[in-house]
């Protein structure tokens, strides 16, 4: 593991780092528990916030300039933005499914989907992980994230192989 890339990157990158992981443990955790009562609320809360500040740093990160400063990954804080504003109305409205679902989604395309993009060859993430003077440090740390993952993918979506991998209601694609 290698922390001086981290002490050495941005502001902007620092704080989106702190926030995504965060929300990567605690949207998990989230997930799993038990729905609807106050503490659900304020957790839900904090992980939206959380979200929120994942997304908008991301418009000062420009590492990847593929239109201007932006890039594709843009698109993606823009759909976070939107679709977590969407899954909160619908928290408000008693809208419990579209709500759940809206949460899931993001949880699995926002931070696992876009997250596991970040430790590609040549990105931060992978060499603050994988490099330095302990990478095996940056191995277990991944591990244990995969691990989190399939476990919280086995709370949150307790009937996924009954269905065939597929996610979302029962007999959808």
């Amino acid at each position: 593991m290698n922390l001086a890339e981290f002490t050495h990157a941005s502001l902007a990158i620092q704080l989106h780092m702190v926030a995504a992981i965060l929300a990567f443990f605690l949207g998990g955790y989230v997930l799993i528990r038990r729905k609807g009562d106050r503490l659900h609320r304020n957790l839900g809360k904090a992980w939206v916030a959380l979200m929120a500040v994942t997304a908008l740093t991301s418009f000062a990160i420009h590492t990847i300039r593929l239109v201007g400063p932006f890039s594709p990954i843009h698109i993606l804080s823009v759909v976070v933005l939107v679709s977590l504003v969407a899954a909160v109305r619908a928290a408000r409205r008693r809208d419990i499914p579209k709500h759940l679902n809206a949460m899931r989604m993001l949880y699995l395309f926002a931070l696992i989907g876009a997250g596991a993009f970040t430790f590609l060859p040549g990105r931060l993430m992978n060499r603050l992980a994988f490099h330095g003077d302990a990478p095996w440090t940056g191995y277990a740390t991944v591990a244990l994230a995969a691990a989190f993952t399939v476990f919280v993918a086995a709370k949150a979506w307790p009937d996924l192989l009954r269905r065939g991998g597929r996610i979302g209601k029962p007999g959808s694609v």
